[in-house]
């Protein structure tokens, strides 16, 4: 990685901290020692400053250092683990801003104890090796807890596409069609759109949507999308103009993730779309009515679905960001499968989990997902043949066993356009407790099963099921761990009698 200013400033600063506390001096003593002030001497020390030549020279005697050795972009001994830290990507793009924090305390805390952090630095290294984390993946991490604070709703983006809806001359009831979206980017911003290329190269033909800077044509969309995704992927465009977008994606899905700012600005563009196409207060207006109802119909909530321009998945992604943000019901997960037919692998592609409660998620390769779960059930649903268009629903009172909670699950499943022979679930499952009681009057509705679930087969004591797809073995080591550790309470006992 190339070196950035950055890097230089933070070495300097660990250099210089290590080496006076070596010599047992305080700020003040070095400072004296090389004539600078003390608040200058502490800005080093933090990154923040990096001093011209002949200071340095003043800094490098102060420390009984040679000039090279006080320059030079290798940290030795005990901070020499931490260098690859400081030259990572992770340290340049992660958001630390976000969390109140700066790169420069991370430095801070880690060179002040240069064993642990050597120690902390190789964890994480090897935890990043064995599980394949990537800068993104910390990214990713970083947008779900932005999202997390957030409640997912975000009333700037809101407001955003309803002005920019306004400006079209739209209300709430207009429904925004795939051939409205695409005119706009003709017409307005001078698009030129090409529905073909994509889907005609096998090595393109994955993906959904392509921008490039200058071209004819210079937007690409997959033909073979249906066309609530080509319009998702229009209003993504539009999104990326009205919010004054530089920095993103030129492909969705993206990639390459390059920045933090990168992952926002899809998510909000991405957003934008979703709003645009489900008009807020028209959206959460018929999402009261249908809760209101004192029975579950699955006919019911496609009818509501098939009311707006959009796909199964981003249908109830928006209700990820109205129920929180519209009806007071913050306490939710989201998650999409993915499932290749006639495998027995099922892939965790997205998730959000806003409860309290640690529902599903990644928890360990090669873990099996529990088989209970309505998502990876609808999955092998063979009414599912080929017709990305066709969907299926279904509803579950989901009882999650370690956490003893509830959430009224419900779950879309349909093929994917782009890949032949996957399917993919999307569900969201919200919390049952006293806010969706008042809220969704079919909650106890007898026709909606109650099933036992838990994260995955091998962190699974049931010992009555029937779709168990692995054995308990994590379950099993515990239970051995605890006998082993009653046993050994007994010996030591023993011994003292």
């Amino acid at each position: 990685m190339d070196i950035q200013p950055e890097h230089l400033r933070y070495i300097l600063g660990l250099k210089v901290k290590r080496r006076r506390q070596e010599l047992g001096l305080g700020l003040k003593d070095v400072a004296l020692k090389a004539g600078l002030s003390v608040s200058y001497l502490s800005e080093i020390e933090k990154a923040r400053k990096y001093p011209k030549p002949d200071k340095l020279l003043r800094l490098a005697s102060a420390l009984d250092l040679g000039f090279d050795a006080l320059v030079s972009l290798k940290l030795e001994g005990e901070l020499g683990p931490v260098e690859s830290l400081v030259r990572s990507r992770f340290l340049q793009d992660f958001p630390f801003e976000m969390f109140g924090l700066r790169a420069e305390d991370l430095l801070d805390l880690v060179s002040g104890d240069p064993d642990r952090a050597a120690a902390l630095v190789r964890t994480v290294a090897e935890v990043g090796q064995t599980y394949d984390v990537r800068v993104e993946h910390f990214l990713s991490a970083a947008m779900r807890s932005l999202q997390q604070m957030r409640g997912n709703y975000f009333e700037e983006i809101e407001a955003a596409a309803a002005n920019f809806a306004a400006e079209q001359g739209w209300n709430d009831s207009t429904i925004v069609s795939e051939d409205m979206l695409r005119g706009l980017l003709e017409r307005r911003y001078g698009y030129r759109i090409d529905a073909e290329r994509l889907a005609a190269e096998p090595a393109l033909s994955a993906l959904r949507s392509v921008r490039v800077e200058e071209g004819d044509p210079n937007f690409f969309v997959n033909g073979r999308l249906v066309p609530a995704q080509r319009a998702f992927a229009f209003g993504r465009e539009l999104g990326y103009i009205a919010l004054g977008v530089e920095e993103r994606s030129t492909t969705s899905s993206p990639v390459a993730v390059i920045s933090f700012e990168q992952v926002i600005n899809d998510f909000r563009a991405a957003y934008f779309a979703g709003a645009l196409l489900m008009p807020r207060a028209r959206f959460a207006n018929e999402l009261e009515i249908f809760f209101r109802r004192d029975t579950w119909s699955a006919d019911a909530a496609l009818a509501l679905l098939a009311g707006y321009p959009v796909t199964p998945e981003t249908f109830l992604y928006r209700l990820t960001q109205i129920a929180p943000g519209c009806l007071g019901l913050g306490e939710l997960y989201f998650m999409r499968f993915a499932h290749e037919t006639g495998s027995g692998h099922f892939t965790l592609t997205k998730n959000l989990n806003m409860s309290r409660v640690p529902v599903p998620h990644g928890v360990g390769l090669n873990e099996h997902y529990c088989r209970r779960w309505q998502s990876l059930r609808l999955l092998g649903d063979r009414t599912l043949e080929g017709d990305p268009e066709q969907v299926i629903l279904a509803a579950q009172r989901s009882h999650f066993v370690d956490q003893d909670s509830t959430f009224l699950v419900l779950t879309l499943a349909r093929p994917l356009a782009l890949a032949n022979a996957t399917r993919t679930s999307i569900s969201i499952g919200l919390l049952l407790d006293d806010a969706l009681r008042a809220k969704v009057g079919f909650w106890n509705d007898p026709a909606i099963p109650d099933v036992e679930v838990n994260l995955t087969c091998e962190r699974c004591a049931l010992t009555d099921c029937a779709v168990r797809a692995a054995s308990p073995d994590l379950v099993e080591a515990r239970s051995r761990q605890e006998a082993q550790a009653v046993a050994l309470g007994e010996l030591l006992q023993a011994m003292r009698t």
